[in-house]
């Protein structure tokens, strides 16, 4: 078993999130979704939650752990 790379956002979601703002690109990136899938998410509140610096989206990491184990626990046995 191989260890990460440093760009795959995946891995970046299973082993801790940075210390940063997230962009929607990087949710993308985490989710294995499309841009398009997050800004709808966004439109339908049905996503993590975020918010906009200026004109700039973006998602605090904890806000978004936390809505990956609220997902989890919501469909265990999807997991």
């Amino acid at each position: 078993m191989s260890a990460p790379s440093k760009s795959d956002r995946r891995a970046t979601l299973r082993g801790g999130l940075p210390d940063r703002y997230l962009t929607p690109d990087d949710i993308a990136g985490m989710f294995g979704v499309p841009l398009e899938t997050v800004y709808q998410w966004r439109r339908k509140r049905t996503g993590p939650p975020g918010f906009r610096i200026g004109k700039h989206l973006r998602y605090d990491p904890a806000d978004v752990r936390a809505y990956v184990v609220q997902r989890k626990s919501a469909c265990p046995d999807t997991a």
